[in-house]
């Protein structure tokens, strides 16, 4: 019997899954998906911990799951993480590139290392990730990479600013664009999502209480993002409705962007 577009479940990937946005894309899509692969770099035991549940819950909600641990900074670990990953599920349709760190190091202390760092993670593993999946989503029938950026590659504040992390986001959605126009032809789309300041559910955070509450000041909503917030965006862009959006950059800011 053939299967019909109800009976289609894709496989998902979504990195930087242990919290945040990651964690709540995750929920965001386990009951629609026929497998989940999470991924995070899992630096330590709390790490790894927070991964563990989030997949639990995704198995919950009906999904297969394949948990990985890699350092997408490191040259190579992308494609192991695919390659992994299609040891499992056989095809891989939807990729999330959300892994990634806020550094506010000012322009002026900001080492070529830690520089190279930013770049390195969040947009060359952003490269290596879509190139190691191109095989697997050109047969899809429902391709879909969405690249999770951030409002600080366009929103430029003194006060506030994250060069490193402003540098490898627009990288990013650069390559965003490009690999649009690259795959449009094969009915793969490609966006990025730019949250605003979004709530943190665990691990490090680059702002302090009173710098959250200045973030929730400066935002016109009047308040910060919730993760799943975003994740509803991220769904959609999966999702058959938006099938004919592609190339673009779409802001969950509550309206920061406005004062830019």
């Amino acid at each position: 019997m053939a299967m019909t577009d109800a009976d289609w479940r894709p496989v998902t990937m979504v990195t930087g899954a242990a919290s945040g946005i990651g964690a709540a894309t995750v929920r965001a899509v386990a009951g629609q998906s026929k497998g989940l692969v999470v991924s995070a770099r899992g630096r330590d035991d709390a790490s790894r911990m927070r991964l563990a549940a989030v997949a639990e819950a995704a198995r919950a909600a009906g999904a297969e799951v394949l948990e990985l641990h890699g350092d997408l900074a490191e040259p190579g670990v992308p494609g192991k993480l695919l390659t992994a990953a299609l040891e499992r599920f056989g095809r891989i349709d939807h990729l999330v590139a959300n892994a990634g760190f806020a550094d506010r190091t000012p322009i002026d202390a900001l080492s070529r290392s830690e520089f190279d760092r930013s770049l390195a993670t969040m947009a060359g593993g952003f490269l290596e990730l879509a190139q190691a999946a191109l095989s697997a989503l050109r047969p899809s029938s429902s391709g879909r990479i969405v690249y999770v950026s951030s409002f600080v590659a366009h929103r430029f504040v003194k006060g506030a600013l994250f060069p490193a992390s402003a540098a490898a986001k627009a990288a990013g959605e650069a390559l965003t664009r490009t690999l649009a126009a690259e795959l449009a032809t094969a009915g793969i789309t490609v966006n990025a999502v730019i949250p605003g300041y979004t709530r943190k559910d665990g691990g490090h955070s680059a702002l302090n209480p009173a710098a959250w509450t200045a973030a929730a000041e400066a935002t016109p909503l009047g308040r910060i993002a919730e993760p799943e917030d975003i994740a509803s965006l991220i769904a959609f862009l999966l999702s058959p409705a938006a099938r004919h959006i592609t190339g673009q950059s779409i802001a969950v800011d509550g309206g920061l962007s406005l004062g830019r």
